[in-house]
C-alpha cells in the first residue's frame, strides 16, 4: 500500500468516525446558533460595505466640490458689492 493510499484510507475513515460521532451534531448546534445569532444583530456583507463605502466617498467629492464653488460664488458676490458701479463712477 502506498502513502497516498494510506492517508486518503485514514482520512476517509476519520471523516467516518466524525460524521457519526456526537462532535459533529455540537458542530451543527453551534453553527446554527452563531446564525440565529447573527441574524438578531443588524449586520451587512462586505459586498453591501463596500458598495456603500464607495458611495460614500463619490458624496464626500462632490461635497468637496460644492463647498469650493460656494466659497468662489460668496467671494464673487463680497467683491462686486465692494467694486464701485458704473453709475457710483459717473456721479463722483
Amino acid at each position: 500500500m502506498d502513502m497516498n493510499t494510506f492517508f486518503n484510507d485514514l482520512q476517509s475513515k476519520i471523516s467516518q468516525v466524525i460524521e457519526n460521532s456526537p462532535a459533529k451534531d455540537i458542530e451543527r448546534n453551534v453553527k446554527s446558533m452563531m446564525t440565529q445569532g447573527f441574524a438578531r444583530l443588524d449586520l451587512v456583507t462586505r459586498e453591501e460595505f463596500d458598495i456603500q463605502a464607495q458611495v460614500l466617498a463619490k458624496t464626500r467629492a462632490r461635497l468637496e466640490l460644492m463647498e469650493t464653488r460656494l466659497a468662489e460664488l460668496e467671494a464673487k458676490i463680497v467683491a462686486d458689492k465692494a467694486a464701485p458701479t458704473s453709475l457710483e463712477k459717473s456721479a463722483s
